[in-house]
């Protein structure tokens, strides 16, 4: 019998030499919005490299889980692990990502998990302290410090302050060297002296320094402190002789874990923000919620699965703006997908930000619209049709850490203000690793007229001090 030979993907065709590649430099996104117009599953070249964008849910599945080991990082992971995040869970291989996710797996039960939340309430009133009622403040530059102290307590049992040494601007450098490499002569630009190139193996450097000093200091202070770090340091690897991480290893995990537990949150809070000023209707059921569960007092992770209109608040922002808004492969051998071949080489690329406003999944789709998370409603939807935090062994593992405090600060800040976007600001995307707002959100703030709150909030000293988690042997003393 002759094989039935499996068709390669339509190709997408340019309308002159080198459309794409000048597309690709001005606007990414724009070019896989281009493609979902050609189909669920389409090709173009880059110079020789054949890029294939996957848009249905159930070939999404294929690539993320039931063909996973088909599929390697793409260029852009290539990038960060060359460069600032090492072989850290976000952009390792088997069978290093399987030992390392099996060691840090502990870290992020549901017990360790939920003593982190009175840090991520504690840190959020103080904000909500600092904010004077007409004032105006960048929403995005906020939620960034606000999540990056609370992953610096969490991570590091440290206060991270006004970040001197440039956390959040290594992160920023390294995101547009990684898109950067998208472009056909990226891997050739990367090792040019450009400015860019410099100041983020500046920043590497620093953050290497940085974090080899607070590990040696551990190391040798041998204290369990409650935090992630605690943690990663005394975690045992029971399927190989009991070995623990390296210096190395925690370094790098430390790293991926600032990017994926401190900047996609602080995007995803400040598109919901945005969101809630739009839609006043939707703020004003948010607000009844918490009146009803909190009363007017801190929310805690007791609260958490009480605040169900404040989750789906949450989920329909990050629908509409996944701060993952897009995910590589590179196809280590043939495999077919659907009802065409990808073949060995080519780049993959699925976007959470296209399948979640498909009509096909979500009628109306631009709309916001908390109610598409009713369980009734979103149990409709096939598997796949939302993905904010990936799929298959490469799953967030931060996940259930990111939607503890996406609510917790949500309901935090809500209670006491109202958030509005300040006339002619520009509001707009930019699509580097995470979804950022390109020119920040500037916002109004507005004080809440609401009686049941508390008259004089917590002062600093008053707030309480998160418990040690479950098997920790030490408290952290009050700062």
């Amino acid at each position: 019998m002759t094989a039935i030979r499996v068709p390669l993907p339509p190709v997408a065709r340019s309308r002159y030499p080198g459309e794409y590649i000048v597309l690709l430099a001005r606007d990414f996104l724009g070019v896989i919005r281009r493609l979902a117009s050609h189909g669920d599953l389409v090709q173009i070249r880059i110079a020789i490299q054949r890029v294939v964008l996957v848009n249905h849910p159930k070939d999404i599945q294929q690539v993320l889980v039931t063909e996973q080991r088909a599929f390697a990082k793409g260029r852009g992971g290539e990038v960060l692990r060359e460069g600032l995040l090492g072989e850290g869970l976000l952009t390792s291989e088997p069978p290093v990502h399987l030992r390392q996710r099996r060691l840090m797996q502990p870290a992020f039960h549901r017990e360790r998990i939920a003593a982190y939340a009175t840090v991520m309430a504690r840190d959020a009133q103080l904000l909500a302290d600092s904010w004077t009622d007409g004032g105006t403040v960048d929403v995005h530059e906020a939620m960034m410090r606000l999540t990056r102290d609370i992953a610096g307590e969490t991570l590091f049992s440290l206060r991270v302050g006004e970040d001197p040494g440039g956390i959040e601007h290594a992160l920023d450098l390294w995101q547009k060297m990684a898109r950067l490499s998208f472009l056909p002569l990226g891997p050739v630009l990367e090792r040019l002296p450009f400015p860019l190139v410099l100041r983020a193996h500046a920043a590497r450097t620093w953050m290497n320094h940085w974090l080899a000093g607070l590990i040696a200091e551990r190391r040798a202070d041998r204290i369990d402190r409650g935090d992630l770090l605690s943690m990663l340091l005394d975690a045992r690897d029971p399927e190989d002789d009991g070995r623990g991480m390296t210096d190395k290893q925690v370094r790098d995990e430390m790293v991926t874990l600032l990017l994926a537990g401190h900047e996609t949150t602080a995007v995803a809070l400040s598109w919901t923000w945005y969101l809630l000023s739009q839609h006043p209707e939707i703020e004003a059921k948010l607000h009844a919620e918490l009146e009803a569960v909190l009363g007017g007092r801190a929310p805690t992770v007791a609260d958490v699965a009480q605040l169900s209109y404040t989750r789906m608040v949450f989920a329909e922002a990050i629908r509409l703006y996944p701060p993952a808004w897009s995910f590589d492969r590179q196809a280590v051998r043939d495999v077919q997908v659907g009802n065409y071949l990808v073949p060995k080489g080519s780049l993959v690329i699925v976007s959470p930000y296209l399948v979640h406003r498909d009509p096909r999944w979500y009628p109306d789709p631009e709309r916001f619209d908390p109610e598409r998370w009713r369980p009734e409603v979103a149990v409709e939807r096939p598997k796949f049709s939302y993905f904010p935090f990936g799929g298959g062994t490469r799953m967030c593992i931060g996940e259930q850490f990111a939607w503890m405090e996406g609510i917790l600060v949500l309901a935090a800040l809500a209670q006491r203000w109202r958030l509005r976007h300040v006339p002619g600001h520009v509001v707009a995307l930019d699509p580097l690793v995470t979804l950022r707002p390109k020119f920040g959100m500037r916002m109004q703030v507005e004080r809440r007229q609401n009686p049941r709150l508390a008259a004089t909030p917590l002062s600093v000293n008053e707030l309480p001090i998160p418990p040690a988690p479950p098997g920790s042997a030490s408290r952290r003393e009050p700062r």
